[in-house]
């Protein structure tokens, strides 16, 4: 059976986070330097290393999820380490600071830390459920399956719009010819199309009070309904899978940055404090 990041190993990599955080704050409980508590004391330069540390290797999953060549520890075993120990880190570096934050490349990292932490909770969200509900909205069908579909019924509508008024004829014909899916950013994200041609022409057909052969009237309103389900499914479907896209131009760029602020305040510490 497939078995969640979160519980892999019973828990293994949650276990060995708490026991990380507990033992960091209980040294900094009983810590006691002569100034206020900050990343310039032993303990602040000991959870500095650890953090930085923890940082780096984060970072490196990236690359190593994207390796085909097989490595000495599991990819899950990565997985689940970079969930608990990205909130691991969370605690690290808040101890590290000592809390002392300001105007300064320190606080910058720190929040910037804080930006990928978030996001990439997201991120673990987007992913645990995306693929389920992607999975429920097609209903066994394939993209091309439902597209293949959608063609199937604009060829079947265009051989019945002549038996139309003008009117319902030319809502039906634009159902057809101008339905897009897609578009814009947004408009993928919302998984709707509040002016969707499809949409107004099962309405037009719907209240039309015009004589039409009813049984024709019947097919075309059955065929308008059905398109519609399928654009509603592939319009949801864009929609999931663009989830899982726009996250990472949040949490990869922000990783690249917080890696750059990183550097900067080590080289600050070393050489000019």
């Amino acid at each position: 059976m497939h078995e969640s990041i979160l519980i892999y190993r019973n828990h293994r990599y949650l276990k060995w986070s708490a026991a990380l955080i507990a033992v960091a704050s209980a040294v900094y409980l009983f810590h006691s330097p002569v100034e206020k508590p900050n990343g310039g004391t032993w303990l602040g330069y000991t959870l500095g290393v650890i953090a930085a540390g923890i940082m780096v290797w984060l970072t490196w999953f990236g690359v190593r999820k994207r390796s085909y060549k097989p490595g000495t520890i599991k990819l899950e075993d990565w997985a689940s380490a970079h969930v608990y120990l990205g909130l691991t880190l969370v605690v690290i570096a808040t101890l590290h600071s000592g809390f002392q934050f300001g105007v300064n490349i320190h606080t910058v990292l720190y929040f910037l830390m804080l930006i990928v932490v978030v996001s990439g909770i997201m991120g673990l969200y987007f992913y645990l459920t995306c693929p389920r509900l992607i999975a429920q909205n097609r209903r066994g069908m394939t993209t091309e399956t439902m597209l293949a579909q959608i063609a199937d019924l604009d060829r079947d509508l265009r051989s019945q719009v002549m038996s139309l008024d003008d009117e319902t004829a030319q809502a039906v014909s634009d159902a057809v010819q101008d339905t897009r899916i897609g578009g814009s950013l947004w408009r993928q994200l919302s998984g709707s199309d509040p002016d969707c041609p499809t949409t107004l022409a099962r309405q037009k057909l719907e209240t039309s009070t015009e004589s039409t052969d009813q049984e024709t009237r019947r097919q075309i309103l059955s065929r308008l309904t059905k398109k519609e389900d399928l654009l509603t499914r592939l319009r949801r479907d864009i929609q999931l899978r663009s989830l899982l896209q726009v996250w990472l131009y949040v949490h990869v760029p922000f990783t690249l940055g917080s890696m750059a602020a990183l550097f900067a305040h080590i080289v600050t510490v070393f050489y000019y404090w």
